[in-house]
């Protein structure tokens, strides 16, 4: 994959994990926390497919994403180790938001989750101008 797909790509999944977070917040301003749980989830999903594009790499399956994404950036901590946490945890809730029938997420924690994605959007960003800024 040429150098600038892989920037323009990156780039891409960027703007659609900063739409996904503008959405979690008009889900969670509407009390449907399982909404925003999915939206913000979704969010953090597109960013670690953005760092995965600048190395060429994408995965069907977000097990796989997850797994290399955590591979390639935390536990090298290249990225803080600390998002891990916020990861699994998103991965987590939005499951459990999604298929469990009677599972209800605390407006805590659905704070928590939006604010703790908000910041692996900045952290991420981050990184992907230095490596092509």
């Amino acid at each position: 994959m040429p150098e600038i797909t892989k920037d323009a790509l990156s780039r891409y999944r960027l703007r659609r994990a900063e739409e996904m977070l503008a959405s979690a917040q008009r889900e969670l301003a509407a009390g449907d926390f399982a909404s925003a749980n999915n939206r913000a989830y979704y969010a953090i999903f597109h960013m670690m497919r953005a760092v995965l594009a600048l190395d060429g790499e994408d995965y069907k399956k977000h097990s796989a994403v997850i797994a290399r994404f955590t591979l390639n950036y935390l536990k090298t901590e290249i990225l803080p180790r600390e998002y891990s946490k916020l990861i699994t945890n998103a991965s987590l809730i939005r499951n459990r938001s999604d298929y469990e029938d009677f599972y209800i997420c605390s407006i805590d924690d659905t704070h928590l989750l939006l604010s703790g994605a908000k910041a692996f959007y900045k952290t991420v960003s981050e990184y992907v101008e230095k490596r092509y800024g």
